[in-house]
């Protein structure tokens, strides 16, 4: 029997699996456990179950001796050191494919949201500011017809398109070698879909972002470090941009007094693309997955890249 530390309390009953073969010790708090306590906490763990708010990197694995494999609540792995572990023979495991279709469909949410301009006029209705029926009021865009151009041509972004095409929208997918730029220049609607790396931080950034319409509105439910925000928020201060909608941050979460909260005609949720019942519950059963079969010695099923 080894020892697990799973970071996190999860979703979902896959976590008795785990029990049944292995000491188990779930951090029980409201928050995820800052750098030296989970470094504490790590120490004795022969498995990892961690999630994308902890930094698993070279000190961290030094800190855990005994550690022999690590699983990661999430579908990449940019919040751990592969070549770190590479080098301690430690392998990694993430939960792919399992959230394409909660994550499209809360990117297709957003687009809708920002469009047609959902949350102001709900927060009007609220206010009291509906007196009437308003011709010029709450205006938005349309989105049956339009051009969105998808970032990423991976699953999500695929699985994007194809709720797009349902709205008869004009899909233009931009892959790693296609011509951003171009693409951008065509765009009433962006949605991102890569993963972070040194390549992709900042891809949006204000270059990019002045190719794009006034009219032109940006989803991001990739990762917060591909939208240079300080840009962003420059671009809608200067309605240079019609709209954002985003569900990831830099950094997570955004604090109350970001500048970036203070730009207009931006939406903001709390990273909840996997966020139905089904997916984090489906998520936890493959991290699970990979624990068992890397603590017994067995290739993991879902390896990060």
């Amino acid at each position: 029997m080894s020892r697990v530390l799973v970071t996190r309390r999860l979703p979902g009953p896959a976590l008795d699996r785990l029990r049944a073969h292995h000491d188990v010790d779930v951090w029980d708090g409201e928050l995820p456990p800052d750098p030296d306590t989970l470094q504490r906490l790590v120490g004795p763990a022969e498995g990892l179950l961690c999630l994308i708010t902890e930094r698993v990197d070279a000190d961290l694995l030094a800190a855990a001796p005994a550690l022999r494999v690590i699983a990661n609540y999430a579908v990449g792995a940019d919040n751990i050191d592969l070549d770190a572990a590479a080098a301690r023979g430690i392998p990694v495991g993430v939960t792919p494919g399992v959230l394409t279709d909660a994550t499209a469909d809360l990117a297709f949410a957003l687009l809708l949201a920002a469009a047609r301009r959902l949350v102001p006029g709900s927060d009007d209705v609220r206010a009291g500011r509906w007196r009437t029926w308003e011709p010029e009021g709450w205006l938005g865009r349309d989105v049956h017809g339009a051009t969105l151009v998808v970032v990423g041509a991976g699953r999500i972004g695929d699985a994007v398109a194809r709720r797009a095409r349902g709205f008869d929208m004009d899909v233009i997918a931009v892959g790693r070698d296609g011509d951003l730029h171009a693409a951008l220049r065509r765009a009433d609607f962006v949605s991102l879909h890569v993963p972070l790396t040194a390549a992709t931080r900042h891809l949006i950034d204000a270059a990019a972002l002045a190719q794009l319409r006034p009219t032109a509105i940006l989803v991001n439910t990739a990762r917060g470090g591909v939208v240079d925000q300080d840009a962003l928020a420059a671009a809608l201060h200067d309605g240079r941009l019609a709209g954002a909608a985003l569900d990831v941050t830099d950094p997570e979460p955004l604090p109350a007094a970001h500048p970036l909260l203070r730009a207009p005609n931006l939406l903001v949720v709390p990273h909840i693309g996997s966020a139905t019942h089904a997916t984090r519950e489906q998520m936890t059963a493959m991290a699970v997955d990979n624990l068992l079969a890397g603590l017994a010695g067995r290739p993991l099923p879902h390896p990060a890249g």
